[in-house]
């Protein structure tokens, strides 16, 4: 299992949104790590700030159940 030191632990807000974000939108020094993605999904907390970054949308879904977050798709 991957762990996420930013990924909150305890309480009962268990719900992670998952949407597509433009590498071109990201800072520099995180664009310099996506090897010409136009695009990544960012997984956030219910208060917006980003959990984590990944290439594909399964994959998100997939990091937030490891974490026992239940994911949803934001547009």
């Amino acid at each position: 299992m991957t762990d996420f030191p930013s990924f909150p632990t305890g309480g009962d807000k268990r719900i992670v949104y998952v949407r597509e974000v433009k590498t071109a939108d990201l800072p520099e020094a995180i664009r310099a790590q996506t090897e010409g993605l136009d695009h990544l999904y960012a997984i956030h907390s219910d208060s917006g700030d980003v959990l984590a970054l990944v290439r594909d949308r399964d994959q998100a879904f997939i990091v937030a159940r490891q974490n026992e977050f239940s994911p949803v798709s934001v547009h």
